[in-house]
Parts: C-alpha cells; structure tokens; sequence
C-alpha cells in the first residue's frame, strides 16, 4: 500500500506530460472525477494540479521536451536529492533534469535509468507529496516494465535500497517482482516490476518504462469512460487473483496508465 508518511524511496508525487492541457484535464476529470486547477496558461510552464475531493493528487504539465511522448512521470521521496543524483551516475544512470529548488516546496530532480526508463525524485520541503492515495480516483500502485529485470533490480536498489519479492505469475505469464521500501514491513509495497521482451514494450521503443496504477470504484465502468472520451485499452479488463481487476489504459496522447479495482477485504 502507499501512504502519505513518504518514507525514503516511496511515491509521493507523479504529473503528466500532456500536449494539450485543456484536453488532459478534460479527460482524467471525467474518467477519474478528478478537478483541474489551472496554475498558469500559455508558454512551456503552463499546468496545474488535478485534485480529488479537494486534496491533491497529480499535477499537469505541457510537454515541452523535442520528440518526446505523453507519459507519467513518477517521483520518489529523498532525503537528498544531490546524493541522488550522484548515485544515479555511479551506477550507470543519466540525469536528466538535475536538482532544482522548486521555491520552498521542495527540490526535484529526473533521471533516466540505465536501459531509458524514466522517473524521478522529491527532497520535500514544505510540500511533503500528493495527499490523497490509495483511494478511489488516486494512485495506489507503481510499475515498471523493463527488457532486464535483474538489472533493474540492481540500479533501484542500489539508488533507493529497495527490497524485493518475487512472484510467479498463474499460467506461465513470468516472474513479477513486488518492491518495498528499505527497511519495511511487506505490507508497505508500493509497486512492482515486470520483464517484458522489448517488442511487447512498443509503446517506447524497446525502452522500460514506468506507469501509475490508479485504484478506482469500477473497473469496467472506468473502461467505458476511458474509450468513451478517445482512450483506448491495451488490456483488459480482466481479474488477478489475489489483487483485484484491471485494465491497462491509454489516454488520448497515449500516455499509459492502469485502472485497479482491489479485491475487498
């Protein structure tokens, strides 16, 4: 489960890189009931925050980077951004954004790991994260899919010093490894990876990639609102045992997402 405590190397923030932000805010307030709050319109900073019953829980912001695709980009809490980064280097990793003070909330920085996946860091300050999650219409879970998952488990648990457990998926579907922040309970895993060939990861060209998972009342109901308001679905709906049911989401920049309705109980 993800809290709002945000112990070291858990999420606590993600936003999404839209090419037109009327029409991202358009899309996730209907398929998520999310309310936009527009921060600032026109030019490269324009964006704003998606809250849900009046608390945050993503922000929004225009795609600005030459070439690049829609996406969510994912944050995890540091205690030192700096430190961070240096470790990202050490171990093969390439920073995209170096740390940058953002006022007084906090200070950021984004990488990429050392196959292409992108995610990034919060050093809070006085905004601790997103304050809304794990409940309906906020993030509950985060996943990577990746070409190497041994590699992938060696550059994050060195950068964050993750734990990991490893699962076999039913009907020979793989390995699928669960992630715990270091030194906590299993019942404190945030998120899971998964190794995919690379010509099942189409979406960004062969490289890894990151994606939240959003928890939502009605899995099939959410679906319909998805493809309904020009998403489209790249699988499901379907039911995981032992987890709940979902569905994997395009929105309509084909920015992915998941839709988890969780087992009651």
């Amino acid at each position: 489960m993800i809290t709002t405590d945000f112990a070291p190397g858990s999420p606590c923030w993600l936003d999404l890189g839209a090419p037109d932000i009327r029409a991202a805010a358009a899309f996730y307030g209907t398929v998520l009931g999310w309310d936009y709050e527009s921060m600032g319109e026109g030019g490269d900073m324009e964006g704003g925050m998606f809250r849900r019953d009046g608390k945050n829980v993503a922000g929004l912001g225009k795609l600005t980077e030459e070439g690049a695709r829609s996406a969510w980009m994912i944050y995890y809490s540091v205690t030192d951004a700096d430190a961070t980064t240096q470790a990202v280097e050490r171990a093969g990793g390439t920073v995209r954004v170096a740390p940058t003070d953002l006022d007084e909330w906090g200070r950021m920085a984004q990488y990429s790991d050392p196959l292409g996946g992108q995610f990034a860091v919060w050093q809070p300050g006085t905004n601790k994260g997103v304050e809304l999650v794990d409940q309906p219409g906020s993030l509950s879970w985060t996943e990577l899919y990746t070409s190497d998952a041994a590699a992938a488990k060696e550059f994050y648990g060195g950068i964050f010093g993750w734990q990991f457990s490893d699962m076999e998926l039913p009907g020979g579907g793989g390995t699928y490894s669960l992630i715990t922040p270091a030194g906590l309970p299993e019942e404190r895993m945030h998120g899971g990876l998964m190794e995919l060939p690379k010509e099942n990861l189409a979406l960004t060209n062969g490289r890894p990639y990151w994606h939240p998972v959003f928890h939502v009342t009605d899995c099939d109901a959410t679906v319909r609102k998805v493809t309904e308001n020009g998403g489209s679905v790249q699988m499901g709906p379907e039911d995981a045992e032992g987890v709940g049911r979902l569905a994997v989401c395009l929105d309509p920049s084909n920015a992915d997402f998941v839709v988890l309705t969780p087992v009651s109980g």
